[in-house]
């Protein structure tokens, strides 16, 4: 294997950070339409062997080699495995917003689509999945998840939107139509086709995902080439970016570049307490060829229940705005902006609840004593100069919620939150 060159110091940030404001732009083009992606990883364990024997780069090379690349056509299989320390998201799905109907209006009645992608959201949080994607340029996109017995679909062609549930039987239509000029077309934006959705996007590959952590590369960060891998048959470089801060729940993050296209093939997320990744994601099979165009082509199979994005929208706004049976609608004001505390990788954001409460504590009456007792389960309780509060877990993000309804979040330790609430006070 060849060498590679020790990590660099602070005095190379500055090219470190021009390189991945150019990587941040790059995105291979698989679309995920109707998500709003705020959150999650997905991609699990994927074996990866052998050490090619590649020229030498240095981190500032292979970052400018990830901004270079121009990958607008692919396909391929993708494996997800999150592991956020939480119970697997795909029983309660249906219940939370999807399966069978994300939304019901004030009847009751079924307003919603099975084939929604935002259904889809919560059953890719947990667990293992197998994606399969393709993607033609900007305007042709699709991505399939592949169950035991079933399959679901997006696709995106030219100004068409399409969502398909094969164990439901539900299909989710919807056209981009003025999405150029509100929002800019993708040409114009300058991005390659990136997984821009009909509501949001979500991460649906390792270039996804790469695109965000290089985001964070900048003078709190560790960034070297740390040797060599074969991921899906094809050679490529381990980038290797690590928090220098203390109180990050991240370890490191590891990204396979491969070596000719430039092309991110696998994404690893390691929490600093070590064990499993909490997102491993990478390809298990992918071809840069062209895809067949009649690999975006969608017709709902006869019987199929459509429901059409605008329709949807309209019956559900109303419903979707309001605080409950009675009508009254929340105080959208209450939502603040969050706080910045902090910089780099430990960053917390502080924003107040709705109605400056926290949540509701044992002997307030406020819900029924066994809810009360799973509330004080999920938590640990702390208390400090900011009064009391409880602490949310995983292993990656973690959430203080104090009884004045003061919420502290970030990837960092509970300690950390703990310190800025006390700091704050």
């Amino acid at each position: 294997m060849a060498p590679y060159e020790p990590e660099k110091d602070t005095s190379e940030a500055g090219e470190l950070r021009a390189g991945r404001r150019k990587a941040a732009r790059y995105a291979v083009p698989i679309a995920v339409a109707g998500v709003a992606a705020a959150t999650i990883g997905l991609v699990p364990a994927l074996a990866t062997s052998g050490d090619p024997d590649l020229p030498k780069v240095t981190a500032q090379e292979l970052i400018e080699k990830i901004a270079a690349s121009d990958t607008r056509q692919l396909s391929g299989n993708v494996k997800i495995s999150t592991d956020l320390g939480l119970p697997s998201m795909g029983g309660m799905a249906g219940g939370f917003g999807g399966g069978g109907g994300a939304d019901r209006g004030e009847d009751g009645e079924d307003k919603g689509s099975a084939a929604d992608p935002k259904s889809k959201l919560m059953e890719l949080a947990s667990g293992t999945h197998t994606l399969r994607v393709a993607a033609d340029g900007p305007d042709k996109q699709k991505v399939s998840v592949l169950g035991d017995a079933s399959e679901y679909s997006v696709i995106h062609n030219g100004d068409e939107v399409w969502a398909y549930d094969s164990a439901s039987n539900e299909a989710y239509h919807a056209t981009e139509k003025g999405a150029s000029s509100e929002k800019g077309s993708s040409s114009e934006k300058g991005d390659k086709g990136g997984l821009k959705g009909h509501d949001g996007e979500l991460p649906a590959t390792p270039a996804d995902f790469a695109e965000q952590a290089l985001k964070a590369v900048d003078d709190t960060t560790s960034v070297k080439v740390d040797g060599t891998a074969q991921v899906a048959g094809r050679d490529a470089y381990r980038l290797v970016i690590k928090p220098k801060q203390s109180g990050s729940t991240v370890g490191q993050i590891t990204v396979a570049v491969d070596e000719k296209t430039g092309t991110p093939l696998k994404f690893t997320l390691t929490p600093a307490s070590g064990g499993a990744a909490v997102v491993d994601a990478g390809f298990t099979k992918v071809d840069f060829d062209k895809p067949s165009a009649s690999t975006f082509d969608f017709t709902p199979p006869e019987g199929t229940k459509v429901t059409e994005a605008d329709e949807y929208g309209k019956e559900g706004r109303d419903f979707r705005d309001k605080g409950g049976k009675d009508g009254q609608e929340f105080d959208k004001g209450d939502l603040n902006e969050p706080r910045i505390i902090g910089e780099g990788w430990s960053t917390i954001a502080e924003l107040k609840l709705p109605g400056g409460q926290g949540l509701p504590t044992a002997g307030s009456g406020d819900v029924p004593p066994d809810a009360q007792k799973l509330l004080d389960s999920l938590g640990d309780q702390v208390d400090g100069k900011f009064g009391s509060g409880t602490v949310f877990s995983t292993r990656l993000i973690n959430a203080l919620v104090t009884d004045d309804g003061t919420v502290y979040v970030g990837a960092v330790t509970k300690d950390a939150l703990v310190k800025a609430a006390n700091d704050a006070h």
